[in-house]
């Protein structure tokens, strides 16, 4: 009798520990799978960034994964998306991957919508068309939203600008957004830079100039388009001030160069001084409805802290150093003129 209890009891103690061990296995299975699915590495090295266009849904971003090739494991990647439950949290955005994230980390990161964003720096962009070019290579919105609302005077009238002023707006920088930033909330952005900008002492500076701050940033731009060298923006633009004080047209070249839409000319012939353009400022007096190119910063406080002085003339030096010679009357111009007419013939440049 002792030796059959022995051994029921042993069979016993044997069952228990084959069932420990077999739970034991299916435990470190399951947490294995859950391991796996959740927080085994996933992401490849294919794509540094997963775009997710504005109004998608979550099919639309798994076929995006699939076809890029973004994780490596596209089923675990579902099926953690699914019982994560982002199918219904997908956000817009440009989200940054690294190799080896796991689906659990790439999941999150999607769903809470932390996205890396975009620099975008511009600068001496001369059209409208160009800035909204250059923005939607950076940006979601492509080029036509952009250019839509820049030529929209009831949209672009709510921040006090007109189509053809609200170039001034926009001040060369560089600026962090994120890459689904929506046309509207980009100008909103860059409104706030421009009213950082217009200081009060930069309105007052324009107020004693008899000019608006859209008026300044147009004289700016001609005065960059002008003035090769930074350093001759202030006479530059003195000699401008002294042309609108004394009712003078400005007789700017690079403003018939805008007009013509010709900016490969490097001589400015008299056949082009006839354009029928309200930004050829040899056939109208003042400044020109908007600006010819995007001035830059160094141009705008080039007008406001213009250099004084008796200059209403001005031609390009005959050594082509990019400098101007200047002058006070019409008889010194027509001596610096004719160096450099003479100076263009000898290059053979005759256009």
């Amino acid at each position: 009798m002792t030796t059959e209890k022995t051994s029921s009891g042993g069979t016993f103690r044997k069952f228990m520990i084959m069932l420990v061990i077999l739970l034991f296995i299916a435990l470190a299975g399951t947490i294995t799978f859950y391991y796996l699915r959740y927080f085994g590495p996933n992401v490849s090295n294919k794509q540094e960034y997963l775009y997710i266009h504005t109004g998608e849904d979550y099919d639309q971003v798994y076929q995006t994964i699939r076809n890029q090739g973004i994780v490596n494991d596209t089923t675990t990647f579902n099926w953690a998306a699914h019982n994560m439950k982002y199918v219904d949290r997908v956000k817009p955005g440009r989200y940054h991957l690294h190799e080896g994230m796991s689906n659990r980390k790439l999941i999150n990161m999607l769903a809470s919508g932390n996205q890396e964003p975009v620099m975008i720096a511009f600068h001496n962009l001369r059209l409208k068309e160009q800035f909204a070019g250059f923005v939607s290579k950076k940006l979601e919105p492509d080029s036509t939203a952009i250019l839509n609302l820049l030529d929209s005077a009831r949209f672009v009238e709510q921040y006090g600008f007109t189509p053809e002023n609200v170039y001034t707006m926009f001040l060369p920088n560089s600026y962090q957004l994120y890459w689904n930033t929506s046309p509207e909330k980009f100008f909103k952005r860059m409104y706030a830079n421009y009213e950082k900008f217009w200081t009060p002492e930069r309105k007052q500076q324009a107020a004693n100039i008899n000019l608006s701050p859209i008026q300044v940033s147009i004289l700016a731009s001609i005065v960059d388009a002008e003035a090769l060298h930074d350093d001759e923006m202030p006479t530059v633009a003195g000699l401008y001030l002294n042309r609108l004080k004394k009712g003078m047209k400005l007789e700017a070249d690079p403003t018939i160069i805008y007009a013509v839409h010709d900016f490969t000319i490097k001589r400015v012939l008299n056949k082009y001084l006839a354009t029928n353009s309200p930004y050829n400022t040899y056939l109208h007096t003042g400044l020109p409805p908007g600006p010819i190119m995007m001035p830059s910063v160094n141009a705008v406080n080039a007008v406001l802290n213009y250099k004084k002085s008796d200059y209403i003339y001005m031609c390009a030096k005959e050594d082509f150093s990019g400098y101007h010679n200047f002058a006070t009357n019409m008889a010194d111009h027509l001596v610096n003129a004719r160096k450099f007419q003479h100076a263009l013939n000898e290059r053979n440049i005759k256009k």
